[in-house]
C-alpha cells in the first residue's frame, strides 16, 4: 500500500487513484521507498509512469533519469 503520509494533504476517503494517477506517481518518485515503488508499479502501467516523469515539473532531471533507470532495473522486481 502506498503511504498515506506520501498524500497527506488529500482526503483517502474519496480519492480516486486512477484519476489522481499523476499525484501519487510523482509522490512515489519523489519520495517513496522501495514497497510503495513496487505498489506503484502493481497499480499503474509502466506507460503511465514514464508520461509522469516526462510531465513532472517537481521532478530534476537527475530524478527523472533515476526513475527511467529504476524502473528497468531488476531491482525492482526481485523479491
Amino acid at each position: 500500500m502506498i503511504n498515506p503520509a506520501l498524500l497527506w494533504e488529500y482526503d483517502l476517503t474519496t480519492f480516486n487513484y486512477e484519476k489522481s494517477y499523476k499525484i501519487v506517481i510523482e509522490r512515489v518518485l519523489q519520495r517513496g521507498n522501495l514497497n510503495e515503488w513496487r505498489e506503484m508499479v502493481s497499480l499503474y502501467s509502466k506507460a503511465q509512469i514514464l508520461e509522469v516523469v516526462d510531465w513532472s515539473a517537481q521532478l530534476d532531471e537527475r530524478d527523472k533519469v533515476f526513475s527511467k533507470f529504476f524502473l528497468n532495473s531488476e531491482f525492482l522486481y526481485a523479491a
